[in-house]
């Protein structure tokens, strides 16, 4: 079997600190909306007003993939209060999406940093951390396959390979 790299995600403990360690209203919007929605850096990127819908609390995405590469795949990610009340006020007075994705991956480090995560953080990082949460909080495999956008379900399983570091913890928490 071909060697299959791991992303680690985040533990919850660490999501909380990195979101805690936002500052400016920029940098909530870019690691809670990461953290909450799963989206990819580039679907964060493009975000506009007109892909959100307010009072389903639902982003539509024009992803990847599709016939041909095309993006015209288009799924439903739904958002938290917290997204919410960030997203509300930002696309109030704009009309996009205020940093490119080479940009967010620098805000990402630099919030890491200040929240001394010491493994390496992404937003890839973060959309696996999202995955990993979720499926700890209960929602089905179905449910997040759906939200990541994800073809097959074989693609999102790789999420329910947590690391001997999250089995203990589980297992401590359990017995």
């Amino acid at each position: 079997m071909p060697y299959q790299y791991v992303r680690e995600p985040l533990r919850a403990e660490e999501a909380d600190e990195l979101a805690n360690a936002c500052k400016t209203p920029e940098e909530k919007l870019i690691i809670w909306t990461l953290l909450d929605t799963g989206l990819r850096v580039s679907e964060l990127c493009s975000l506009t007003p007109q892909n959100v819908q307010w009072q389903q609390k639902q982003i539509r995405i024009k992803g990847k993939g599709g016939p041909y590469g095309k993006k015209s795949k288009i799924r439903v990610v739904p958002f938290s209060r917290r997204v919410q009340a960030i997203l509300e006020p930002y696309f109030a007075i704009h009309d996009r999406f205020p940093v490119g994705p080479r940009q967010v991956q620098k805000v990402v480090k630099r919030i890491a940093n200040r929240a001394k995560i010491s493994q390496e953080v992404t937003p890839h990082v973060l959309r696996h951390t999202f995955a990993t949460l979720a499926l700890q909080k209960g929602l089905s495999l179905a449910a997040v396959k759906k939200i990541l956008g994800h073809d097959r379900l074989s693609t999102t399983e790789i999420y329910l390979n947590l690391t001997d570091r999250h089995i203990q913890e589980e297992y401590d928490a359990k017995w």
